[in-house]
């Protein structure tokens, strides 16, 4: 795996990043507070102003004064004004806007440095106004008498430092609440990111990315299905290998496993209800070895492996020892038949060696000529003919019932030849097993649909274990070290049940267990009308 000569470890890059986002939220929080404080303070210093002003103006001896333009007694009034509710300036004017008052008292006199015609016209006004003692918050107001008439404004200002103070005095309060809650989160950020460094394994990050593509390319390249299932049983991922051998749809990722796979052993198996390793199960007519290990989170990885292929050269190696074992019988019987032809040739009976001759000739050929006659389909006919011969070498007597007949038509002579090679070896090992006995199979064509059945002289099978014997894993009998059984049965009924077909266990006429197979569509009716 190529890693990055500068790795930026993935806990360092949480905690910048949250850092930094903490703190643009943090200030951008304290930003969004702070507007609408400033706004505020300003409105109320400008109605503080105004209410200062609504208070000059209703002193008698201030109008007077304005009315008289008498600047001592109108400068003494509002300075006491001022003086006594910390206002930055009170200003009494006349009518003309000429200032009678003022904290500087080389500008009485003077004209008002803003526009007096709103007060003067008899409306109260609030602004934040830039005069001759700088940025203020303004309140002005009409200067009336007694009687309601106008004889000048009252203009209070409140300086623009004097908010400035109390904003400061809140933006600490402020400032310190925003440092807590930065605080509080940059601590939370590190708590976050010590646990995320345990639980990467203080990986950087574009390792993270790099493992996840080798991740893919090491699922979908190995030739092992593999499938990765959460705790609830749900499939997280599964390679191109366990959506091929396990006939999964492409969306099979978030469902749980009964929602894609029929119920039976293999769900079983994928699900955890069957624990083991190795476990053998069928899928259609794939043989699959499955493992299941469980995640320390609660859910599981399964593995599978596909031994189709090989069960196939098993099943063929078992043919080939059967005959290897059959043929060696009947090489030694073929001595002892040489033996006894010579010794009849050196006795001088000839007669009685030529019958013997054609005694023993005759007895197979004759059993191959009723096969070829009944079974037209060269495939079925050397598979009954090579298992007539291991059977017998077995002690089981294996024949044809006397109405058997199939016809040269048959569409997939390959499933044919595994449904009926399984059948016939299941009931030659039961019998073999038990001392001997007698198999026999039919054989019918029904228009399209073929009927085979094949029953023994057995024990049989108890109506209780009837279903039990066609699940994967279930056998009587004791498994080679070389391969697991209970494969058999269940294969010929997924390939029967693949194709339409049925297949029914029941007690036959010889007393032992027959298997009952019909399988539609399994005849060419064109060549069964030109036969």
């Amino acid at each position: 795996m190529k890693l990055s000569r500068r790795p930026r470890r993935v806990f360092a890059q949480l905690l910048l990043s949250q850092t930094v986002v903490t703190v643009g939220v943090t200030a951008v929080t304290a930003g969004l507070f702070l507007a609408p404080v400033s706004s505020e303070l300003d409105h109320d210093a400008m109605q503080r102003a105004l209410s200062i002003a609504h208070a000059t103006a209703a002193d008698e001896s201030i109008a007077r004064a304005a009315a008289d333009r008498d600047v001592v007694a109108a400068q003494r009034n509002a300075e006491q004004i001022r003086l006594a509710t910390g206002a930055s300036f009170v200003v009494v004017t006349d009518l003309d806007g000429i200032r009678l008052s003022h904290t500087d008292p080389g500008r009485i006199g003077q004209r008002v440095s803003t526009d007096p015609e709103p007060a003067l016209s008899g409306r109260s006004v609030t602004a934040i106004q830039e005069g001759t003692l700088g940025r203020t918050a303004r309140g002005k107001v009409p200067l009336r008498m007694a009687d309601g008439r106008i004889v000048g404004e009252v203009s209070v200002g409140i300086s623009d430092d004097s908010i400035r103070r109390r904003l400061l005095k809140m933006l600490t309060g402020i400032l310190l609440c925003a440092g807590a809650g930065l605080a509080a989160g940059t601590l939370a950020t590190l708590l976050m990111a010590r646990r995320l460094k345990r639980r990467t394994h203080n990986i950087a990050l574009a390792d993270i990315s790099a493992l996840l593509v080798e991740r893919e390319a090491m699922l979908h390249g190995i030739r092992e299905g593999m499938v990765a299932l959460d705790e609830r049983g749900r499939i997280r991922l599964a390679n191109d290998e366990a959506l091929r051998l396990l006939g999964l749809p492409e969306d099979c990722t978030g469902r749980p496993i009964g929602a894609v796979l029929p119920p039976g052993r293999l769900a079983d198996v994928l699900a955890g209800r069957i624990a083991g390793a190795d476990l053998p199960a069928v899928r259609d007519d794939r043989v699959l070895v499955v493992n299941r290990m469980a995640t320390p989170e609660g859910g599981a990885v399964v593995t599978l492996r596909d031994r189709t292929e090989l069960e196939s050269l098993v099943r063929e190696l078992d043919t080939t020892r059967s005959l290897t074992e059959a043929l060696r019988a009947q090489d030694h019987e073929h001595a002892n038949r040489m033996h006894t032809l010579l010794g009849l040739l050196e006795l001088g009976r000839h007669e009685h060696a030529v019958a013997f001759i054609s005694e023993q000739s005759g007895s197979h050929a004759v059993v191959a000529a009723r096969i070829a006659e009944q079974v037209q389909d060269p495939h079925v006919a050397a598979l009954l003919a090579g298992k007539t011969s291991v059977a017998g070498e077995r002690g089981v007597r294996l024949a044809l019932a006397p109405a058997a007949h199939l016809p040269d038509a048959v569409v997939d002579a390959r499933a044919l030849v595994t449904v009926l090679g399984n059948l016939i070896d299941n009931a030659v090992d039961a019998l073999a097993a038990g001392g001997g006995g007698r198999v026999e199979v039919s054989l019918a064509a029904a228009g399209p649909t073929l009927l085979l059945q094949v029953a023994d002289s057995g024990p049989g099978v108890p109506e209780d274990l009837r279903e039990q014997v066609f699940e994967e894993g279930w056998t009587s009998k004791d498994a080679p070290a070389h391969r697991p059984r209970g494969l058999g049965l269940a294969m010929v009924r997924r390939l029967v049940e693949r194709t339409g077909g049925r297949i029914v266990l029941d007690t036959g006429p010889l007393g032992g267990a027959r298997f009952t197979v019909e399988l539609p569509e399994a005849l060419l009716t064109t060549q069964l009308a030109e036969a």
